[in-house]
């Protein structure tokens, strides 16, 4: 078989065992709301919390270890054996009675977070740097587990259950989880090859870790942090928000959060291409860019803010003769009043659907007939109203483009790994997977706190927007460094503006 038929047989092995492996990561999303929603099991939310945190924490932290292990023994071997590995505790949850129980056994199958770092060093060593970008992108569409675990698997239990009728029928998914597991790593380990990366003299742990000491690699790091660390909190924020906010039903809300996170999986494949074809550096000035405008748009809140505005005072002492809602009469003078808008009333009407703010402006008596009054006394206040609705299909739209510039900042962000750091791709992979996986964890704790502190839910919409500006203003001063330090001819004319 020639090596280009292995690349492509290798190509799509990982991507379906990513694609395996990210939708038991993301099992006890479902598993654990539904055990508890129909009074299997009586925890505590911050319990609850934790047992939903708990796989994403494991397969992030270990994502440098078994990074590392992808540079020294290959990632067939790695890849093959973690399958079988996370399967054990996988099954090992069916048995699963107590707190303690689901919690040692997610923090087992959490493992199988950590395929991504093998998976994209195992891809890398079988693809020009021509075609890694597409290669990559195409193996990272693996995240549509996710959405298949979150569309699928309540559907499962419902049959598994008796909708509830046989609660203890829960026992078995973990069951056809763990199956899954061992039949892809048996497939795995049929139609893959073996090759990893040539270290040459590099042996030591110390000299492994050597990349760890650039800072670029840590660059990386916050970008993947934004790119999928966030998209990762944004997938489970999104539903209580839709909820909170637009007092949606859950299920609602469910649907069009899937809008967010499903397509952010799919579209990956196409920011692989774009990276290889624009260059990576190009792609991600596109997705911070798009990421920052939209989360600064996003950050308006549904709001209807009264102003004080222009008000009516009276040019000359006197009695007032009459108060209505169109004019004040004191003495002889009239003074006109603005009225309120009659539709002002229907303004928030859910038939109508306003993009921009309205505003709204009016005058109200605060004189009554008889009533003495001064020169330059205030005979009407007035009322300024300005009103967002944040329509939520407005809303809706934006969040899908946030989804949809993240899963292409996903792509983009390794396909620059193999480019600086050609014989560690594991681990400077691992790590960069590493803070990415710990901002799926981290993100949703930050965006609860803000919020109880606030009580603003828009908030979480600041928090990203900031660090969208803050990936964007680092790559760009990087890159200004750069050609300074490679052109700094061609830099001064950009600078100056002369081309002499």
């Amino acid at each position: 078989m020639s090596d280009q038929s292995k690349a492509v047989s290798v190509l799509t092995m990982n991507t379906l065992a990513f694609t395996v492996c990210f939708a038991c990561w993301m099992m006890n999303g479902v598993l654990i709301t539904y055990l508890v929603e129909h009074g299997a099991f009586k925890w505590t939310e911050s319990q609850i919390g934790w047992l939903i945190g708990i796989p994403v924490l494991t397969g992030s932290l270990t994502r440098l270890p078994v990074g590392i292990l992808t540079d020294k023994f290959g990632g067939r071997n790695v890849y093959g054996l973690l399958m079988l590995i996370s399967a054990i505790p996988m099954y090992l949850m069916s048995r699963a009675n107590s707190y303690e129980d689901f919690l040692w056994g997610s923090l087992g199958f959490g493992l199988s977070g950590a395929s991504f770092a093998v998976g994209i060093a195992y891809t890398s060593v079988w693809f020009s740097k021509e075609r890694q970008g597409t290669a990559l992108g195409i193996f990272g569409a693996g995240n549509a587990g996710s959405a298949l675990t979150s569309m699928g698997a309540p559907f499962v239990l419902q049959r598994l259950t008796n909708s509830g009728a046989n609660l203890e029928g829960w026992r078995t998914l973990p069951k056809f989880y763990a199956l899954a597991l061992v039949i892809t790593a048996i497939l795995f380990f049929m139609f893959t090859y073996p090759r990893k990366v040539e270290n040459g003299a590099v042996k030591t742990m110390r000299e492994r870790l050597a990349p760890l000491n650039n800072i670029r690699v840590w660059r990386f790091g916050l970008y993947y942090f934004l790119v999928f660390g966030a998209f990762v909190a944004l997938s489970q924020w999104l539903i209580p928000y839709y909820v909170n906010v637009y007092l949606m039903p859950v299920t609602m809300a469910g649907l069009l959060a899937a809008t967010f996170s499903l397509p952010s999986g799919v579209i990956r494949a196409l920011g692989g291409w774009m990276s290889d074809h624009y260059g990576a550096r190009r792609v991600m000035y596109w997705v911070l860019g798009s990421c920052a405008v939209c989360c600064a748009l996003l950050i308006v809140p549904r709001m209807e803010v009264t102003l004080p505005g222009k008000g009516v005072m009276a040019s000359m002492p006197g009695t007032v003769a009459s108060v209505s809602d169109s004019e004040i009469v004191v003495g002889e003078k009239k003074y006109s009043l603005k009225e309120t808008p009659a539709t002002w009333s229907n303004v928030d009407s859910s038939d109508s659907m306003l993009l921009l703010p309205k505003r709204a402006f009016w005058q109200k008596a605060v004189v009554n007939p008889g009533e003495k009054v001064l020169k330059k006394q205030l005979l009407a206040s007035g009322v300024s109203v300005i009103y967002f609705q944040a329509n939520v299909w407005i809303f809706t739209a934006l969040v899908f483009v946030v989804g949809i510039m993240m899963g292409i900042g996903k792509a983009a962000v390794y396909r620059h790994i193999p480019d600086y750091f050609p014989q560690a791709v594991g681990v400077v992979g691992g790590i960069v997977g590493v803070i990415g996986g710990l901002g799926g964890f981290v993100c949703p704790i930050l965006f609860g706190y803000i919020l109880e502190r606030t009580g603003i839910w828009t908030t979480c919409w600041m928090f990203l927007a900031v660090i969208s500006i803050l990936c964007l203003v680092w790559m760009h001063l990087v890159v200004q460094k750069m050609m300074r330090e490679k052109a700094p001819q061609l830099m001064r004319q950009m600078e100056t503006g002369h081309t002499t």
